[in-house]
């Protein structure tokens, strides 16, 4: 059972989880409807839970943008450099699983659905992602009274092992994935700022929105 003092940086993070794992077995709904409760309902369990954590404001912004922008161009560097290397074994596989389309169809014409799944990987994930991952899962590795550990303090087991997981979290994407979680682990350990990190993250998959909105590279969407 959840301590009162994890639920905050985990519960947000279970919530979006729960409506991955159910989108499947959801595909009968309008698709504008299930993108726009999906972000929602995480949004309000942030609001529910996270509230008293949610205060924005960077101590370095303007290099965590730059951190944001160098992980995104690391993210799509194996692919541009080499069309054939997501087909390897390695990365499509049956732990990893295979690249496949998360959208219906209809989703790639329709404005208004494209704009809120971007919202979503823009404005949501990062928050839920890096309270759960370097907010809580990298103290709590430490030491499971988390909150007497310092953001962004380091050791490599909680290092390692968080950026591991991250790039577990990423499927076929993992070898990327394990960089980006490694580049966003040590910038925590850097400016032990959790908005910075939520920052960093959302220029990442903003870039990435724009790639695939306007490449139609719509594998990156997972």
């Amino acid at each position: 059972m959840l301590s009162s003092t994890a639920a905050p940086y985990v519960c947000p993070f279970l919530v979006f989880l729960a409506f991955l794992a159910a989108a499947p077995h959801l595909s009968a709904l309008p698709p504008r409807l299930l993108l726009g409760v999906w972000p929602a309902a995480v949004a309000l369990s942030l609001w529910i839970f996270s509230r008293p954590l949610l205060k924005f404001k960077p101590v370095r912004p303007l290099a965590s943008v730059g951190v944001g922008i160098a992980v995104f161009l690391l993210w799509i560097a194996p692919d541009t450099l080499i069309p054939a290397w997501r087909q390897h074994w390695l990365f499509q596989n049956s732990l990893t699983g295979g690249i496949s389309l998360s959208l219906s169809p209809q989703v790639y014409s329709d404005t208004l659905a494209l704009w809120l799944r971007s919202l979503r990987a823009v404005l949501i994930v990062p928050i839920v992602e890096e309270l759960f991952w370097r907010g809580w899962m990298m103290r709590w590795i430490i030491k499971p009274h988390f909150t007497e550990i310092p953001l962004g303090t380091y050791t490599p087991p909680s290092f390692w092992i968080v950026a591991v997981l991250f790039a577990l979290e990423h499927g076929p994407f993992w070898d990327v994935g394990l960089v980006a979680g490694a580049v966003y682990n040590g910038w925590m350990v850097r400016t032990k700022s959790l908005p910075d990190l939520i920052l960093a993250h959302a220029v990442t998959n903003a870039c990435l929105c724009l790639l695939v909105v306007l490449t139609g590279r719509w594998e990156y969407w997972l």
